[in-house]
């Protein structure tokens, strides 16, 4: 006997339900929305809740009937032949959806259809089954669209996402169902190249993984559940069902004897960690997926010889502020591919514009829809990316003093800067007095920084001299006027050393050494990035290998990214300004790393260090040279308050620990009471770059320690 069956699934993965539908037998097979209708017998029927990957749930149809009221509802349910399919000592439950129609609440339609169905036991029998939403013995589904009704008996009983192996999810996890179209549209097959790493690098609680083990085992996901609807049901064919039960483990033995790809997952959250080994061992896979607790930053360099596929949900953010940081990280996730050659990306998100951060070919995409969310999955072929771009010397003829200049300083650095990786570089600092600018390198961008003339020079003048420092700069090297950007610098006051200029301006992507730094060239008159500190931040990198790093006046976090990238336990970074820690975190995903292990403050770092209980191994200080705040201490002047300000960071320094303390204030002393109580090294002549060797007070360095 053939039945019309209905499997209801996520909106964008149909045409997987059909096509699975077909392999277990369907016929006449007809694709709506969210759901596939189809013919099929017991078998065909009991397959499908056994091997469906897809499917939420398999309804089998009992009866079709007009519903324009309560009580016609009522009537047509009453009048059905219950006594067919189950008897008064069974248990039930009903599941109502209503469509644009004059019954309009599910709730009330269910209970009508529960009373329907007692009162026709309760006449026939003298007896009624009782009610029990949990795990009833038999399930009804009601659907009523536009007064047209479809009854149907819930031939599983259970929403067939739902496995058994998840007991820990995290705090969004994707269903069973939609993971599983995730993984076979991603190219995972039961057949696949035993050769092959399948990789989540951002596996959260392991249902990507698990779902791609048991494709590969072939298993049947219903093969583990204890309880399904139609073992209770009068047309219940046990036969059929242990002929069945006995097919699939016999298909799951062989797959178990053949030779697999590696399933390997990683995630930055111990918690995510704990719950996915915890979920793997519950499915049986312990001994066929690894993972562990690692960094997205630790992708790089590609630890593996053969090729795979990357396939991973990395978070979406839903406030702008997260989804402008979750940027970055999609950003840093197709970057660090880069070493990946001849593999294949898979990543799913709800949010094209990430996506299309990641670069290389697009190969394939699929809308699916995660609940109400529309969902895209992006399949990519990893290609090369090109390398950073460098300023280029013209061949222009050069005969003024300045651009001359220009070409022999960078002449000058240009071995030295590819010899150390270095992207970001001062070409200019006021080398000849009629030219009163600095020139920093950012990549093959150049970043201008006119000091304001003073009154005793016409604006004319300097109008002048201005437009003939910008014809000299794109006469001596091959640049853009686009990639241009000068500012003029004048002595601030106040709070005006960190207003933003009117103008919205991009963040840029810029290296140092392993660092990918994100520094703004319009925004401000600081760019993000203080180049003549670079020494400095490569010196962190070297010593926080296995330490703690607490990073105050953290300002964009860029000593911060260094500190994680020489492999610290943990970075905090505080600072007073929300837009530099945002600007932070921005470089903290820019670079894989994520903010469980690598927090953010926002707060006054006397205050706060007076307040924190925590210890830290490694301890950076470069405060402002003067600066307002909220808290008691009405404002911070360097020279009057760095006692102060170091002994409470030596309180929070471990014993064996190091705090380098830094300043640009040009007349700077350091208190002798400091060298008095600790061990104080003054590093500033080594901590100056060559970029800037010309000017020996740029800074002030100390490496400061317990006695």
């Amino acid at each position: 006997m053939n039945y019309l069956l209905t499997a209801t699934c996520s909106r964008g993965i149909e045409d997987l339900v059909a096509s699975e539908v077909r392999a277990n037998g369907g016929t006449d097979i007809e694709i709506q929305r969210g759901a596939v209708s189809f013919q099929g017998d017991l078998a065909c029927g009991y397959r499908c809740c056994l091997w469906t990957r897809f499917t939420s749930r398999i309804l089998l149809r009992l009866k079709t009937f007009p519903a324009n009221s309560p009580e016609e509802l009522y009537d047509h349910v009453r009048s059905f032949p219950w006594d067919e399919h189950l008897t008064p000592d069974h248990t039930i439950a009903v599941d109502c959806v209503v469509n644009n129609s004059t019954i309009t609440h599910s709730h009330y339609a269910a209970l009508k259809v529960k009373d329907g169905v007692v009162d026709f036991f309760r006449d026939t029998t003298g007896e009624r089954p009782s009610i029990q939403t949990d795990r009833p013995d038999f399930r009804l589904h009601l659907y009523i669209s536009r007064n047209e009704a479809i009854l149907s008996f819930d031939l599983a009983g259970v929403s067939l996402h739902k496995r058994g192996y998840r007991i820990h999810g995290g705090e969004a996890p994707l269903k069973e169902t939609l993971a599983a179209a995730i993984v076979a549209s991603s190219g995972i097959s039961v057949n696949m190249d035993p050769g092959t790493i399948i990789l989540d690098p951002m596996c959260g609680s392991g249902t990507l993984l698990i779902e791609s083990a048991l494709i590969l085992a072939d298993r049947a996901p219903g093969l583990e559940r204890r309880h399904l609807g139609f073992q209770k049901w009068l047309h219940h064919d046990e036969d059929i069902w242990q002929q069945l039960l006995d097919e699939a483990i016999t298909r799951e033995n062989q797959a178990l004897d053949r030779e697999w790809p590696q399933l390997i997952g990683y995630d930055a959250d111990s918690r995510m960690v704990g719950a996915a080994l915890k979920n793997i061992e519950n499915a049986d896979f312990s001994d066929r997926i690894h993972v562990e607790k690692r960094q997205l930053a630790r992708l790089i360099p590609c630890p593996y010889k053969q090729p795979g596929i990357l396939i991973t949900n990395p978070p979406y953010g839903e406030r702008l502020s997260e989804v402008q940081e979750a940027r970055y990280l999609y950003n840093f996730l197709g970057s660090s591919m880069e070493t990946y050659q001849g593999w294949k990306m898979a990543v799913f998100a709800n949010n094209p514009d990430l996506l299309d951060g990641l670069g290389h070919k697009t190969t394939g995409q699929f809308r699916f829809f995660n609940g109400p969310i529309a969902c895209q999955l992006r399949l990519l072929d990893v290609t090369p990316q090109p390398e950073p771009h460098r300023l280029q010397l013209s061949d222009n003829t050069v005969d003024s003093d300045f651009g001359n200049r220009l070409r022999k300083n960078f002449k000058g650095l240009q071995q030295w800067t590819r010899r150390e990786n270095i992207h970001c570089y001062r070409l200019y600092d006021r080398d000849l007095p009629e030219f009163n600018v600095a020139i920093d390198v950012y990549g093959n961008l150049l970043h201008i920084q006119e000091y304001a003339a003073p009154k005793s020079v016409e604006e004319e003048l300097a109008r002048v001299r201005r437009k003939f420092i910008l014809e000299e700069i794109k006469h001596v090297f091959t640049v853009k006027r686009s990639h241009i950007f000068i500012k003029t610098r004048k002595k601030q006051k106040g709070n005006e050393q960190y207003e933003k200029k009117k103008t919205e301006g991009k963040l840029i992507q810029v290296r140092e050494g392993a660092c990918r730094l994100l520094v703004n060239l319009t925004d401000y008159l600081d760019t993000g990035l203080f180049l003549d500190h670079r020494p400095v931040r490569t010196m962190i990198g070297k010593y926080a290998e296995g330490k703690s790093f607490l990073n105050l006046f953290s300002y964009t976090g860029s000593a911060t990214i260094h500190a994680a990238i020489g492999g610290a336990t943990s970075t905090t970074s505080v600072d007073t300004s929300t837009t530099y820690l945002e600007w932070a975190r921005k470089n903290l995903n820019n670079n894989g790393f994520e903010t469980e292990t690598h927090k953010t403050i926002k707060s006054d770092c006397l205050t706060w260090l007076q307040e924190t209980t925590a210890q830290y191994d490694l301890i950076f200080m470069d405060p402002p040279t003067f600066s307002n705040t909220k808290s008691k201490w009405k404002t911070f002047d360097i020279q009057n308050d760095h006692v102060k300000l170091i002994n409470a960071g030596m309180k929070v320094l471990t014993h064996d620990g190091l705090l380098i303390f830094s300043t640009n204030f040009r007349k700077f002393k350091l208190d002798p009471s400091i060298s008095d109580q600790y061990e104080v090294m003054d590093i500033s002549q080594k901590s100056i770059p060559k970029d800037f060797s010309r000017n020996q007070k740029i800074h002030y360095c100390y490496e400061i320690r317990c006695k």
